[in-house]
């Protein structure tokens, strides 16, 4: 049955959709992070930590995708190539710079996801604890971010909110393409 505009399937697709693409975002960054910053730097263990768990997150999206027979965003390929220079550039500039990318980000997403689980309700516990749980981790990652000197960057207020509207603009394109 194809959904009408409106529906709540319709509504779910887009979800799962979007969060797909979020998840393969933030690993992409991560990857660009970890590419500048090596793996011997004091900081790559949290980022492969964290990198690790957005992998897990895309897994279980993935997995929904190809169960409910949700169309991904044609946008991948751009999210591809756009983390991995969001990540790149960041950690190039320093390592507080590329935790201030994740507490921007990680921002986002905290709202992004609360969004979510309010629209659910309990409509889809499968989607909704699923959110709830990856949720929990994005705010642990944005804690640490900050703990780890996100807010000390020169001009973290212009960045921080500079990656958050790029964040807004992916979620709303992601949705629908």
């Amino acid at each position: 049955m194809t959904p009408r505009p409106g529906d709540r399937r319709e509504s779910t697709d887009a979800m799962i959709r979007v969060d797909q693409a979020g998840e393969y975002g933030a690993t992409r960054i991560y990857a660009g992070q970890l590419a500048v910053l090596g793996d011997r730097h004091p900081a790559s263990r949290a980022i492969s930590h964290m990198a690790h768990q957005e992998e897990r997150h895309r897994a279980f999206f993935d997995g929904l995708i190809a169960e409910r027979g949700v169309r991904p965003t044609l946008l991948q390929p751009f999210w591809n190539i756009a983390g991995f220079a969001l990540g790149a550039v960041t950690a190039a500039i320093s390592p507080e710079a590329a935790m201030a990318c994740t507490a921007a980000v990680e921002t986002e997403i905290d709202l992004h996801y609360q969004e979510q689980l309010e629209q659910l309700g309990d409509s889809d516990p499968t989607l909704s604890a699923a959110i709830a749980d990856f949720q929990a981790e994005e705010l642990e990652h944005k804690e640490h971010a900050l703990s780890a000197g996100a807010e000390s960057v020169l001009g973290y207020p212009v960045l921080s909110a500079f990656i958050r509207l790029g964040c807004k603009v992916a979620i709303a394109t992601s949705k629908r393409i």
